[in-house]
């Protein structure tokens, strides 16, 4: 290909907006389309786990004006890992060596994706929802969008998520597996009042508590760096369980309204230690909402095309690794740097989707392994 291929990017997610990045700065013609109506995310979470493969891609994918940004936003370090029962007696406790201020450990996920944004308007497209592609006689794609927008490019990238559109067309077998576990997320605004009531053993890093009978919470404070205007320091509270220990089936489960899923949080610790019934008791109501657990299945090489996959896209995977956001940076890392060689005319784009994918489908499918085997280790079973 003589000139610089187009490149369209399904889905403006962390993976999505780090690619994004990355290319712009080298000069090459993308854009994204994001279902979304406006920046500000679904809820999918608060706080994300940022380990030393995701700063390394961020270095590598961002233009240091916008790393620096990221990292002026971003929680304070706090490397700590703690593992306890429902009575707060300690089964692990571990600070991970050679945090320097210079690294980001944690960044809280609207705050994170409005650093992605930067210097992408007119790149980054709101309230397009793709519903799939078709390939076209040149050998690219052509994209169509529910809105009634229709966009063609050398190389669709889904960046979409776990419902992604672009695999369900481009692999319509692969399969996301429903883990039969429910997290309900949540936040406690750390005041001045609710900063006292955190137990030392949860004051810093992340905090896995277990009851040992199928019920488990996360806990882990977030503290900006710079504070933002419109944000708060917090304490992400995640509790996770089975619809069956929980006492609601799935489907009623999805319809609670936030203050109905922040009672089910307390009746389902009501005889844990008061010191973690005072958290889920002094949470923020109306920040409650429930995710399905889920995993990818692991696929077969394809035939490379103009047509790639990226994060949770193609290797959904539970949170109980906390390596899912760097995963998707490392995919975002690997492909920039192949499409880089593109633009470079070192490589075709053909040969550069097929580098990727080789790197990419095993990396991605033994992280899924690592984090399935965590959360049997917190769940005591196999999930």
């Amino acid at each position: 290909m003589s000139r610089t291929p187009k490149i369209l990017i399904a889905g403006a997610g962390i993976g999505g907006l780090a690619l994004a990045q990355a290319l712009r700065h080298r000069g090459l013609e993308v854009a994204v389309y994001e279902q979304d109506p406006t920046p500000r995310i679904r809820n999918q979470g608060f706080r994300i786990h940022i380990d030393a493969d995701g700063n390394t891609a961020l270095r590598t994918c961002l233009p240091p004006a916008v790393f620096d940004q990221v990292r002026a936003s971003s929680g304070s370090n706090d490397a700590v890992l703690g593992m306890y029962t429902e009575q707060l007696d300690c089964t692990l406790r571990q600070q991970f060596p050679g945090i320097t201020e210079e690294l980001i450990t944690n960044v809280d996920r609207n705050t994170f994706r409005r650093a992605l944004l930067t210097g992408l308007d007119g790149i980054v497209h709101f309230g397009h929802t793709l519903t799939g592609y078709e390939l076209t006689d040149t050998g690219g794609v052509r994209v169509r969008f529910a809105e009634g927008a229709v966009a063609e490019a050398d190389l669709l990238i889904g960046a979409d998520g776990v419902g992604s559109a672009v695999r369900r067309t481009l692999l319509p077998h692969a399969i996301v597996r429903d883990l039969g576990v429910r997290c309900l997320y949540g936040r406690m605004t750390l005041t001045d009042t609710t900063r006292a009531l955190l137990p030392p053993a949860l004051a810093h890093g992340f905090t896995w508590v277990s009851d040992g009978i199928g019920c488990g919470a996360g806990f882990a404070p977030l503290r900006f760096r710079n504070l933002p205007s419109d944000a708060v320091d917090y304490l992400m509270i995640t509790l996770l369980a089975t619809p069956e220990h929980l006492g609601v089936p799935h489907a009623e489960l999805q319809r609670l309204a936030p203050p109905e899923l922040w009672k089910l949080t307390n009746s389902a610790t009501a005889n844990w230690h008061p010191g973690l019934r005072a958290l889920f008791a002094h949470a923020d109501p109306e920040s409650f909402f429930p995710i399905a657990l889920r995993a990818g299945e692991p696929v077969p090489p394809w035939e490379p095309g103009p047509v790639t996959l990226l994060g949770d896209a193609i290797h959904t995977m539970p949170p109980t690794g906390g390596v899912g956001a760097n995963t998707a940076l490392r995919d975002a890392e690997t492909l920039a740097v192949e499409l880089f060689s593109v633009a470079a005319g070192r490589r075709s784009l053909r040969e550069a989707v097929a580098a990727y994918e080789t790197v990419m489908l095993p990396r991605g499918f033994a992280t899924i392994d690592s984090s399935l085997a965590m959360a049997a280790q917190l769940f005591g079973r196999a999930v």
